[in-house]
């Protein structure tokens, strides 16, 4: 009886986590790496086509991004989700092949030139097609029996539309354990979706710490300073740029922005539009839509629907799905709200409108998500002054803000809560699916001040969940393992011949540590020097 930790360990990203046990293997999610971690693809201990099962925590692409290689390389059996998640998942996989096509012809381009063979994208539409068809949908709080090794059931994990926590009874030579694997947690008093749901005993528990050394504002909090960020810029003429993730944050802004104009708080600017520059957002919110029910809203929303509102749709709001919808925001004169994917900033529209709107002093920036290492979200939390942008250096002069109280993840004292709901300690916990500093401070805590065996996995750690103690295995060297990596083609990353730049940096570095002030004239002519330069080499990328 093995537990496998694939991916999402000392790293926000890439869930995958594997259960073996009495001949068949389960696999909770299989997600795609983000941010400095991009390149990375899990490394499976088996074939695609020898894995029996999955299950989905939900459709985020951290979670799910990485199951269309699967399907490509042969697995056929299920992937068990709520039915929101099947429906999310389809989008949000359909544009992810979508995304590796276009960055896949834009790499063979440059390839072509440079007289190298061209590269394949990790999957294509047909592969998201068949992976969306091979979902199966589970109910909460449905008891499902798999085979003799396995039984799941799902909890409302209150992370997004139709997330969930999967336990999983696990049973080998008459022994039976239970895992219970946290999914995201999500934050409390979140508009629109349930308090994440309690779940009673586990004999193992991994738990995420995306925030398990931060404490969120108050739901409140979170919506008053939303409103003053707001008005302050609209005061001033400015633009609010929200970059949002597509499924979950777009619609909590839009619920919290519909309050916010209907109760009058930005009386005198009811003219100022709310922008929704993204397709998948816009179709993910009709999903949203579809499923008004108390099956998954919360008591506050069906209020709300009860007195005959709409819940994400407001005067103000315009929708923009074509690239000419997009491009006309940026002409657009008055102030405005305007919300584009990614939430990273890395990918999507929102680049654009960073790049429009970036350097002016009068506009603000609200990040609303988790920002992982590498992105250029996290630079810009990070306060950067200048960042490149589609090519371009761009002056960091608007207003960054940074919403904590809106991540869809539960900080610190939301995890502890959900753990008191354990009638008995868990046998151990591994803390995954947060940074080292994030993670370790977490399990150190639950060790030093609860009492629990908390442990902080590696990418590729195995447990033997029957062993009398419990410890982690590191992953061998790969030059001695039989391990199966997914075949997927990446750009190979070649050592780099050494630069002729690299006397002129010593140079500069050395003008730097100086310390003298340097003529304004001459620095500037570097400046634009370096700015051509850098534009040449993009032309010709």
């Amino acid at each position: 009886m093995k537990l496998s930790f694939l991916g999402a360990a000392k790293t926000v990203t890439g869930s995958a986590h594997l259960i073996e046990a009495g001949g068949k293997r389960l696999l909770v999610d299989f997600g795609m790496f983000q941010g400095s971690d991009a390149d990375l693809i899990q490394e499976l201990p088996c074939t695609a086509s020898e894995i029996d099962y999955i299950v989905a925590t939900h459709a985020h692409i951290d979670h799910t991004g990485h199951l269309p290689l699967l399907v490509k390389q042969g697995f056929e059996g299920p992937i068990y989700s709520t039915s929101a998640t099947a429906e999310l998942a389809a989008i949000l996989l359909a544009d992810s092949a979508h995304i590796q096509k276009m960055d896949t012809e834009w790499e063979n381009k440059k390839r072509e030139r440079q007289g190298l063979p061209p590269v394949e994208p990790l999957y294509n539409a047909q592969d998201a097609a068949r992976t969306a068809a091979q979902f199966r949908v589970l109910d909460y709080g449905a008891r499902l029996k798999l085979c003799d090794a396995f039984t799941i059931r799902l909890a409302d994990a209150g992370h997004i539309l139709g997330s969930a926590m999967v336990e999983v009874w696990v049973t080998e030579n008459g022994v039976t354990k239970k895992v219970v694997f946290s999914g995201d947690v999500g934050n409390l008093d979140q508009p629109i979706l349930k308090d994440p749901q309690f779940v009673r005993e586990a004999d193992f528990l991994l738990i995420e710490s995306t925030y398990g050394n931060r404490i969120h504002p108050a739901a409140g909090d979170v919506k008053a300073q939303l409103a003053r960020v707001v008005l302050s810029t609209f005061r001033q003429g400015g633009k609010v740029v929200i970059p949002a993730f597509a499924v979950g944050r777009t619609q909590e802004i839009l619920y919290y922005l519909r309050e916010l104009y209907a109760e009058g708080t930005f009386a005198g600017y009811e003219h100022c539009p709310v922008f929704l520059d993204s397709p998948l957002a816009i179709e993910a919110t009709a999903i949203f839509n579809k499923f008004e029910s108390g099956y998954y809203y919360d008591k506050e929303a069906m209020e709300v629907l009860r007195q005959g509102h709409e819940i994400l749709n407001f005067p103000q709001l315009q929708l923009s799905i074509s690239s000419d919808d997009s491009k006309s925001i940026n002409g657009y004169q008055g102030s405005c709200i305007i919300i584009s994917a990614s939430g990273m900033c890395d990918a999507g529209r929102i680049r654009h409108h960073l790049k429009y709107h970036l350097w002016n002093s009068k506009n603000a920036v609200v990040l609303v998500g988790f920002q992982a290492e590498g992105t250029l979200g996290r630079r810009l939390l990070e306060g950067e002054k200048r960042v490149r942008i589609l090519g371009s250096e761009i002056a960091v002069s608007a207003t960054v803000e940074n919403i904590d109280g809106l991540s869809a993840h539960a900080d610190r004292n939301g995890l502890l809560r959900w753990l008191g709901g354990f009638r008995q300690k868990p046998q151990a916990i591994f803390v995954v699916h947060g940074e080292p500093a994030a993670a370790e401070s977490f399990a150190a805590f639950l060790t030093e001040t609860k009492g629990m065996d908390a442990f902080v996995p590696e990418r590729g750690d195995t447990v033997d969940l029957l062993a009398p103690q419990i410890s982690l295995t590191p992953a061998p060297p790969l030059a001695q393992t039989e391990q199966v990596t997914i075949a997927a083609v990446r750009t190979p990353k070649s050592k780099p011949k050494a630069s002729p730049l690299l006397p002129v940096i010593s140079l500069l570095q050395e003008i730097a540590d100086s310390g003298q002030k340097l003529p304004k004239r001459e620095l500037n002519e570097l400046t634009r020097a370096v700015d051509r330069l850098w534009g040449r080499l993009q032309d010709k990328g």
